[in-house]
Parts: structure tokens; sequence; C-alpha cells
């Protein structure tokens, strides 16, 4: 083995050293290209993946954290265009964890722990109440980011100086800036709860004095008007795809264990208003009343009038006569006899009253339309072989009805639902599998695999013929046919000067091997302990010689072994 692959590197460097020399610079920089570019394309698949450890950083703190990465050996990258750093995608984690125990990056962990720093001796009170501003800030901002959508937050707070010589103080006031993660967004409830949190944790702030703004500066907080239902909210989209996706899920979880969890499909359409409406309602009811007040006046008169009567003048001013005392004669009780009798009564009745004030919420339901379709039954003919068949009419009446008591049926809403049987493809039966092509591990592989099939590529098509351009050649189809035309007459004339040769039939010849003796003379010589070197020595000068008579009498020894 190893002596053929000497005698391979040796013919491969005599090949070189006769080609030309514009030959050997093309062949050498065809050889090296594709060395180099099939290393360069090895060095591509086998280099990891670097992502961005943290988000936008100031220089300074981003300077801390390079310095921290180059203690811990975590090799790492600045994008020119971002300026962000990035490290290895496998290390993003680790890294994040141990760059928190050094309580980097700062800027995302700034709260009251600012107060325990030393702030040296001398400090003004101007500087305390500045640096518990940013504390507070700091951990306004920390619990903001908590929330799912929101990357990071900063809060601003503006609160005027308490003075016991200013009567009309200005009330405090808060601005929160929110970057989100991609392309989510936060919903109005979400941005609510975010005003009520800065709101809460300041004295005296009110939340309609809280604005929140997003990395885009759009503001998300309402207006009055907003607030009080005269514009349409941004979210009254997502609230109608809650409700109708609540009633599917009714109507699904309800047939799916009847008929199979995918042999049901249900699609609901709501139509909601989204209108607000006050209104108050003053009623009287005539057939409920009640006695309030009553009051009674009763008058009796007995006897003559007590009136004058008689002609005016002196006699009719004159007093009655006098008479005993307990006297009574007829006249007298007859006087006594009741002369009228009267009797009032007043009766204030209370009118039943209702006052109601009603007020309308937006999102109430209008009209819900139902559509379900239910795949056919399988079932085996008489033949043995499976068929689909429709569902009988009894079942699909109990499904409707099963349908209607799920989404609430109203006719006087104007609802509708259809139920109907129909034959499902097999393949919008089978389970949605994740893509292979979204795992993580994937693109690795794939980079990998499509990094060795190019460099083998350019190893086959560029290096492979470049090397092969050293190595000897076979002869010609054109040379081989000369070979067999002239094969007799060159192998007797070889053999006859290696056995005249070599038995000494002529002097001349015997004296001339003596003292320069051929390569065939050589190879038939006495062996010494050089001699296998000598041989091939002895046929490469041959094979240069004449490599023609060289092959045609290999071709002849072949034979005589043969025969």
């Amino acid at each position: 083995m190893a002596t053929s692959l000497t005698a391979t590197l040796s013919t491969g460097v005599k090949t070189f050293t006769e080609m030309s020399a514009g030959r050997q610079l093309a062949l050498i920089g065809m050889i090296a290209g594709g060395l180099v570019t099939a290393a360069a394309i090895l060095f591509w698949a086998f280099k990891p993946t670097y992502a961005p450890l943290f988000g936008q950083m100031d220089s300074a703190e981003a300077s801390e954290v390079m310095q921290a990465l180059s203690q811990m050996a975590v090799p790492y990258k600045v994008d020119n265009l971002t300026g962000r750093i990035e490290i290895p995608q496998q290390k993003i984690a680790e890294t994040r964890l141990l760059l928190a125990g050094q309580g980097l990056p700062k800027s995302a962990d700034i709260g009251f722990e600012l107060l325990q720093q030393d702030a040296g001796f001398g400090t003004s009170r101007l500087i305390e109440g500045a640096r518990y501003q940013r504390a507070l800030e700091g951990e306004l901002g920390r619990s903001i980011a908590a929330l799912d959508p929101v990357e990071s937050a900063r809060v601003h707070l503006a609160k005027a100086e308490r003075s016991v010589f200013v009567r009309e103080r200005t009330p405090p006031s808060a601005s929160v800036i929110v970057q989100l993660k991609g392309s989510r967004s936060l919903s109005d409830a979400q941005v609510g709860a975010i005003v009520h949190l800065v709101s809460s944790s300041i004295p005296d702030l009110s939340p309609d004095r809280v604005t929140v703004v997003d990395q885009t500066g759009r503001l998300l907080t309402q207006d009055d008007d907003d607030k009080a239902g005269n514009n349409l909210s941004l979210d009254s989209l997502d609230y109608i795809a809650r409700v109708e996706s609540s009633y599917v899920n009714r109507v699904q979880s309800l047939l799916a264990p009847i008929v199979g969890r995918d042999r049901v499909r249900v699609q609901v359409a709501a139509d909601l208003d989204f209108s607000r409406v006050e209104r108050t309602q003053e009623t009287f009811d005539p057939d409920r009343t009640a006695v309030r007040s009553e009051q009674t006046n009763e008058e009796e008169r007995i006897g003559a009038d007590p009136g004058a009567g008689g002609i005016p003048g002196a006699l009719t001013n004159q007093p009655p006569q006098g008479g005993a005392v307990g006297e009574r004669t007829e006249a007298a009780g007859a006087s006594l006899v009741p002369s009228s009798r009267s009797q009032q009564t007043t009766r204030n009745y209370e009118v039943d009253r209702t006052i109601a004030h009603v007020q309308e919420t937006p999102g109430g339901i209008r009209r819900l339309t139902t559509a379900v379709v239910v795949d056919y039954q399988d079932q085996i003919n008489d033949a043995g072989e499976p068929v689909r068949v429709p569902r009988a009419e009894a079942e699909m009446e109990t499904i409707r009805a099963l349908v209607r008591e799920a989404v609430g049926f109203s006719e006087a809403r104007g609802d509708s639902i259809r139920v109907s049987s129909a034959s499902f493809v097999q393949d919008a039966l089978d389970e949605e599998v994740a893509p292979v092509w979204t795992q993580p591990w994937f693109l690795e592989l794939a980079k990998i695999l499509a990094g060795f099939t190019m460099a083998l590529l350019v190893i086959l098509l560029v290096v492979r013929p470049g090397i092969r351009q050293l190595a000897p050649q076979p002869p010609e189809p054109e040379e081989q046919a000369a070979l067999e035309s002239d094969g007799d007459e060159e192998q007797l004339a070889l053999t006859d000067e290696s056995g005249g040769a070599a038995h000494g039939e002529d002097g001349d010849d015997v004296v001339a091997l003596s003292h320069q003796p051929s390569a065939l003379g050589a190879l038939m010589g006495p062996k010494g302990p050089d001699q296998q070197q000598m041989d091939l020595d002895a046929v490469r000068a041959m094979v240069k010689e004449d490599p023609k008579r060289v092959a045609q009498v290999m071709k002849s020894w072949l034979a005589e072994d043969g025969n």
C-alpha cells in the first residue's frame, strides 16, 4: 500500500512538472479554490446561530454586558445596524440567568434597591426626593413589564411639590410607555388595568390623568367620548369573536360525544348591538291606590234660629220677660228639637307611581344564526364493504333540539338554526400536526446537511477533476488500436534484443550490455540489496522511452502465464 501510494505521488509530481506554467497555475488555483470553498461551507454549516441577548440598551450598559460576557468566555458579536449584542442561540437562557445574578442589565432592574446605594455625605433633600421618585418609577415599570404582551415599560411621574403657602395644588399625572412583544397588542381591559395600577400606586392620582402610549406613538388610553360610549370600541370585533366562539364551544362539546369529535362542524354568526341607551321612565298604576290622609267635619244646630227677628226699633231691643227657674213650657220644649245637621269628609288618595332610570349596556344580542354540519355514518353493506350513509331524520331532529337549547334559541329575536348531514373528506379529519420545519432543531440540521452537500459537490466537481489530471492517463482508443496492429513486430524486436543480450549470441551486444545495461537487462539481471528500487527506476525509464513496447511486452507475458 505504501509503495503504491509513493508511486502514485511520484507519478503525480512528475506529471505536474511536465505541464506548462499556465496549466500548473490553473490546476493549483482550481484545487486550492475548491478546497477553500469546501472548508468555508463546512465552517458556515457548523457555525452556531446567533440571536440577540437583550433588546436596545444604553452604550454604558452594553459595555458592562460585553465585559461580563468576556469574563464568562461566552462568544458574542455586535450588530452593526442595530447595535444589539448577539450570542449563540443555545446559550441565551443560561447567559441571561448568569447576567441577572450580576445585576445586568441595570436598566431592567432599577427599583427600590436604588435607595440602598450609598448616597454620600451631604445629600440634599431634593436629590433624595428625585432618587425616591426614580425608584418608584422603576418599580411601576417592572410591574407593568410583568404583563404577557409587554416586553418593557417606562413610567414618568409628574408630581407638584407640596407647600403650605399654595392654596390650589396641581394634581399629579403619569405617563407610561410600553414596548410590546413583536406584533402583540394590548386590549382595552389591559390598558385600563395599567391605568388603575399606576393611579392606585400614587396618592391623589386620578385615573383620567394617566396616559399610556406604545412604542409606535399610538395613544392607548381612551378619552371622555370613548368612555361615554359615543365611539365604537376598538375591541368590538374581538368581543364578537369571543361570543361566537363561546357558542361554538357549547355546541361542539354537546355533540362531540354523540357523533364524534371530528365529525361535527359548527359556525355561529352573532349580530350584536353596541349602542348605549339611557332612558328614564315614570309610570302610574290607577288600579293600585292608597289613602294618604282623611279629614271629617260634622256640624249640628238645636232650637230656633237665634238670629234677630221682628220690626227693628225700641221694643225689639227689650230683654225678655223674666220667669221662674226650672220652669219649662211646651213651647220651650218644642224649641229644643234640632233644626239642622251637616257632615263633611275629605280624603286624599296616593296613586301608585314608579320612576326607573334604565341604562342598557352595549353588546346585547340582536340575532343568532347557527349552522351545524354532521358527518355521514359508517356502515357495512350486504357485500361486506364499508359505506357512508346519511344519518336518520329522527337523529337529525334530536341534534336540532340539542342545538336550540345550547345556543338559547329565541323566535322573538329571529334566530335561525340549520343542521344538515354531509360526507366529510377524510383528509379534513386528520389532526393538524405542526410542520417539521417549524421545529427549532430542523433549521440547524438542514443547515448542516446543506453544508455537507455543497462541500461534497465542490470536491467532486472541482477538486477531483483537478487531481485526476495528475494521475497517469490510460491510452487513447487510437493508440490502443495501433498497439494491437504493431504488436507482433514490436514483440519480436524486443524479444530478439533482450534474448540476444541475455544469451550472448552476438559479442558486440554482450559488450554493450556489459558497459551500458538497458532497462530490460536491469530487470533481468542479478538481484541485489537495492534491486527493488533499481527495478522501479528501470520500469519508469522503459515506460518513458517506449510505453507502447512495454505495454505489448506485458500483454505477451500475461498471455504466456495464461497458457
